[in-house]
């Protein structure tokens, strides 16, 4: 039989934590002092009241989320691409779901970037491409300093024969520049200030230099024949 006195040992187990309240947990009691460890208790509410206070905002703000339309997937925004520049996003829409966006705002994004954002496109391509035509130009007639003996040449001439509009529109393409040294080669007649009427020829080929394809999207096909419906126009007048 053990020596232990059992009977002894739980009267002074008790004796211990008789003053402990029985719905008071172990860790929020100091046996020592024999009170609660108010500490340790506000913490823990602390702790408490910060977890459910973050779930009740997350539930209410995906809530209102829905009841202001934000969809539950990014594959559910229905967008209107205003242009064939760009195409839908995925990874974009993705991003913009996950900071709450609309249906709305999601399509603003959209019409801003082809507001704001493409014409920046278009003008920096175009810059682009007149680089590369400037240096086909510069390859065509010798080098640099050739290039630019021609140029002063042919923008003195045109200034002279032609009318201000169909100089600018001859000057923005590889095409048109050749064309326009073509006719001082062959020494067009001075066709700037005729009295006549425009013919309606005239007035076809700067309706179709206003058009983007020839002076946003510098399309090959339509500034060919623009250049020569000039060149045909301008060689009747001899």
């Amino acid at each position: 039989m053990s020596d232990e006195n059992l009977l002894t040992a739980d009267v002074e187990t008790q004796k211990i934590d008789s003053k402990k309240p029985a719905h008071v947990p172990d860790k929020f009691w100091n046996a020592k002092k024999e009170e609660i460890r108010l500490e340790a208790l506000l913490s823990s509410y602390l702790a408490l009241e910060k977890k459910l206070s973050t779930m009740v905002a997350a539930e209410d703000t995906k809530r209102m989320q829905k009841v202001l339309g934000v969809p539950d997937s990014a594959k559910d925004y229905n967008i209107s691409v205003p242009n064939d520049l760009f195409d839908i996003d995925e990874e974009l829409n993705e991003r913009l779901l996950q900071k709450g966006f609309t249906q709305e705002q999601v399509q603003e994004v959209y019409d801003l970037a082809a507001e704001k954002l493409v014409p920046l496109i278009v003008e920096m391509a175009a810059e682009f491409q007149a680089d590369r035509e400037v240096e086909r130009l510069v390859d065509k007639f010798g080098g640099a300093d050739q290039w630019k003996e021609i140029s002063r040449q042919l923008l003195a001439f045109g200034k002279k024969n032609l009318p201000v509009d169909v100089l600018n529109g001859l000057s923005c393409s590889y095409e048109g520049v050749m064309a326009l040294h073509r006719m001082m080669k062959a020494e067009q007649p001075n066709i700037k200030n005729s009295d006549t009427a425009q013919p309606s020829g005239e007035k076809d080929l700067y309706q179709m230099m206003k058009n983007p394809k020839y002076w946003r999207d510098k399309d090959p096909s339509f500034i060919a024949k623009v250049t020569e419906g000039f060149e045909k126009l301008y060689s009747t007048k001899r």
